[in-house]
Order: structure tokens, then sequence, then C-alpha cells
């Protein structure tokens, strides 16, 4: 019989040969592509000296076309638990070095429990991702295991946050669970997504295409907006994982850290009243409003470069985590077209189920007009935005800066929509539509019968006295969809003031099964 000895250096050894995955010349490979492996992954993201490894003996249970003869320890994926800023995470890194990190049954059977772990528990999931895909010498085995992880990506969501960092391949199927976890972010250079790659896009549609123009960071961070965030190197994407789960709660029963702040409430910011131009066609940068008012200048801004016309992101006020919509007016007028619609509406619906503020800065001409727009679905898209913002219980202040006109008042979370409150500047234009066009519908007969000079004169005198009796915060106010008029300056101490008032907010939407989101 072995002694003790000998059974604590058998498992010191197996522990080895677990930690060098797919061997030497493998880590090596993986190196030379600017990679790090699947646990020095971890050990950067986590707290250091916090993971914790689950089923580091797990293999592969196939021995057809070979694999009987390429057996590792852990099976290509390394999973546990640890902590970031000492709060618990799950975790798991797909490992290139072994079999290309492709997915069959015991590593799909790996993820799924540490995600039933995390429900369980309450915590949120990191997946670091870096596979070829499914396992092809284990079938319909390794499809079932992308279904079965796909699953809890659904049990889980709205129960738990989940985050995804693309640190290499992924295609095919294995895109699926990245886009149901709530934030994605790639690794510029390294990582790509596509449901199908260059050759088969090809062979189907003779189109020409490198991996990168298919399905690089960049394209997703522009055209398709898949990925919320784009880092510069792997360590990059460490670091915004750990600053991004600082505005998070653990679960959806939880809130999020409140974090001690050096900032003043009652900063004042004088730029503030002249930020808008006296000019109602002139842009501004709305970011700038925003990182005037919130803790420290510190915005955390997600899925910057698709739908610029619209802002979200994170920040602080008083220390207290909150999500930020703004439309933004130097990007197309700040107007609500497709792509702005989804974005702020699938930000707002995280928000609203992990119990995070939602203070919206509008200033809004209406939704983009066109053939363009109305084939994409503007009005099913628009329309989902509208119904984030009316189901969302979570305290709402809403702030409008300049324009809000039409139907895109109504949808930026408005007094209509159980805005909690709604604060104007006196800049504020509350209007069916503008001054310009107003007169156009108001006084058509009229305008038909004068030219030149004469014209011009009365479509000046129309238009100004259209924007004194209506383009104003004051009608809004006189009604009550204003709660009050402010003066810029003094935003940051109002919305704080009032996200305190809003601490006891309890609001619930009618009992059912689901609400059925125009998709």
């Amino acid at each position: 019989m072995d002694s003790i000895e000998q059974k604590l250096k058998l498992l010191q050894q197996l522990r080895e040969q677990a930690r060098m995955g797919g061997g030497e010349k493998r880590i090596e490979t993986q190196h030379q592509k600017g990679k790090y492996t699947a646990r020095e992954r971890i050990m950067r993201l986590l707290d250091e000296g916090s993971f914790e490894e689950f089923d580091m003996f797990v293999t592969h249970r196939q021995t057809e076309f070979g694999l009987d003869k390429e057996v590792f320890l852990s099976d290509g994926v390394v999973t546990g638990h640890g902590t970031i800023h000492g709060r618990q995470v799950m975790i798991f890194s797909q490992d290139f070095t072994v079999l290309g990190g492709s997915l069959g049954e015991m590593f799909a059977k790996k993820i799924c429990k540490i995600m039933d772990y995390a429900t369980k528990v309450g915590v949120p999931v990191i997946g670091l991702n870096d596979s070829g895909g499914a396992r092809i010498q284990e079938g319909v085995m390794s499809l079932g295991g992308y279904a079965d992880i796909f699953l809890r990506n659904v049990m889980a969501s709205g129960v738990v946050p989940q985050i995804s960092a693309i640190l290499g391949p992924c295609a095919g199927g294995a895109v699926y669970s990245p886009a149901l976890t709530d934030f994605t972010i790639m690794t510029k250079g390294t990582s790509y997504m596509f449901v199908t790659g260059p050759k088969v896009v090809k062979t189907v549609t003779h189109e020409d295409v490198s991996v990168e123009q298919l399905g690089g960071a960049d394209v997703h961070a522009t055209k398709s907006g898949v990925t919320h965030f784009v880092a510069q190197s792997e360590d990059e994407t460490f670091e915004l994982i750990r600053k991004l789960i600082t505005f998070m709660p653990q679960n959806n029963m939880e809130e999020a850290p409140i974090v001690a702040s050096n900032d003043p409430v009652d900063r004042v910011e004088d730029d503030l009243n002249y930020i808008v131009p006296t000019d109602p066609n002139m842009p501004y940068d709305m970011r700038q409003v925003i990182e005037l008012v919130v803790d420290n200048n510190d915005f955390l801004e997600v899925r910057r470069q698709w739908a610029a016309n619209i802002i979200t992101g994170f920040g602080r006020f008083n220390g207290r985590s909150v999500g930020i919509v703004a439309n933004q007016p130097s990007v197309l007028a700040g107007v609500l077209d497709n792509k702005a619609s989804r974005k702020a509406g699938a930000f707002v619906r995280f928000c609203n189920a992990f119990n995070i503020p939602v203070v919206t800065f509008v200033d809004v001409p209406g939704f983009m007009p066109g053939t363009v727009q109305e084939y994409e679905g503007i009005i099913l898209n628009g329309a989902k935005l509208l119904y984030a913002f009316a189901e969302c219980t979570v305290p709402k202040i809403t702030i409008i800066t300049r324009k809000a006109y039409g139907g895109a008042y109504d949808v930026m979370s408005s007094k209509h929509l159980r805005g909690d409150l709604n604060y104007a500047w006196p800049t504020a234009e509350i209007a069916v539509m503008g001054p310009s066009g107003a007169v156009e519908v108001l006084y058509s007969k009229e305008l038909r019968a004068l030219e030149g000079e004469e014209k011009a004169k009365f479509i000046a005198e129309k238009e100004e006295e259209y924007r004194v009796k209506f383009a104003n915060p004051y009608n809004a106010a006189r009604a009550g969809f204003i709660d009050d008029v402010i003066e810029p300056r003094n935003t940051r101490f109002r919305i704080i003031r009032g996200l305190e008032s809003l601490v006891g907010k309890r609001d619930n939407n009618p009992l059912k099964k689901i609400g059925l989101v125009p998709l």
C-alpha cells in the first residue's frame, strides 16, 4: 500500500500536469501570439491568491478519431471561483493549448457546474473565451454541451451579472453564449467572433473577406454592436472587467456597493451654464456634461463606438452607482435611430434588472426619418427603448438640457413613463416639433402666398413667436411634467439629492409571466 507521502506526491504531480495544459510547446505558441494561457489569465484578473479551482482532474470520455491518445487533465477549460476587489465571482477560462480549446461534453459540464453554482450563491459569472469551437470528434455531445450552456445563460440572465471576454477565436455556436451575457469585451488584434467563417462565406455568398473584416474587434465595436468594449491588450481587458464589476451588485437581490467619495456633493460647475449654444442648431458634446457632474469626472462608457448618437455607461454620484443614458448632440444631432434605440434599451434593462438607478440627459430632435430607418424597423426598435423605460422600476432622474421634441420626448424617460424626478435646464425646448417645422405646418396657407424677403421675415417672426409660446420648459412645468427648472451649474447637487430621496423607492409592475418586448 502506498504511503501518505506517495499519495501526496501523486496529487502534486497530477496538479502540475493539469497546470501544464497542452504542454510547453503549445504554451510557447500561445505566448508567441501575444496571448496568455488560461490560468495566467485567471491570475491576472482575480485578486492575488484568491482563485480556487474546480474539476482540475476532469478528462473527456471519448475514444473515437484518436482522442484516446489525446487526454489532458482539466479537458481544455479551467473553472473555479475567486475574488475581484474582495467580492466573489465564478470564472471559466478556455485553454487553447488543449485541443484548440474545443468544447466537448466534459468541457461543457465544467462550465455548467460553475454557472449553476453562481446562480445558487448569487455571484457574477465571468467567461474568458479562447476556443476553436465545437470538438468535432465528439459530434452531438459537443453540440448538446453548447445548448446546456446557453440554457444556463438564459436562466442566469437578470439574476447574476454575466461578463464575457473574447481573447481569441469565438466562432459558430460558441458565439451565442457571449451574446446572451450582459457585457462582451474583445481584445484588438487577437480576437474575433462570427457565426460562419470566411471560407463558408466565400462559398455561399462569394464574398472574399478576412477574419478581421468579418468578425474582428473593430467590426463588432463599430458596425454590429456585438461587443460593448474593445481593449488594446489582454491586461487592459482584465483591468476593464475589474472596473466594470465595481458598478454592479452581486445579484438581482442586492444593491451595487457604495464607494467612499471625496468629491463634494455641492460641487458647482459654472461651465454648464454656458455649454448649450445659443444657436439651437449648434452641437455640443454631452459627454462633457456627464463628466462634469459625476464623481471625479469618472465615466465608464459602454458601446462607445456603436450608435454614437446616444451615450450609455456607468458613473457615480456621491459614491452611488448609476447607469447614464444621454443623447449626443454632436453626432447626428442626438437623433434616435434603430441602433441608438436598441443600444439604450438594452442598457436600461440591465440597470433595471440589477437595481442600478438610471440618470437620463435629454437633447433629442426626434426619431430619424427616412426609408432606411422605416425598413429596418424604427417603429419596433423605438418601441424597445420606450418599453425599457416604461417597465423600469429603479429610481429614474431625467435632465432635459435642450431639445425634447415629439415622440422622442415621451420615450426618453419622461414623467409619463414613470420618471421619478424630471428636471429641465432653462435652455430646454419641449414641444411637438421644432419652431421651423411647426411654422410650416401651422401657416402653410399664409406661406404659399408670400415670397422673398417678406416670406423670410414672416417665418422668422412666427418661429420666434412659437419658441416663446411652446419651445421652452415652462409649459411642461406648469402641467407638472417637469418637477423643476434648474440652473445647469447645480445639476450634480440636484441629482445627488434626488437619488438620496429615492433610496426607499418601491415600484411594481403588474403580475405577469413575462412582458412581451417588441422584438
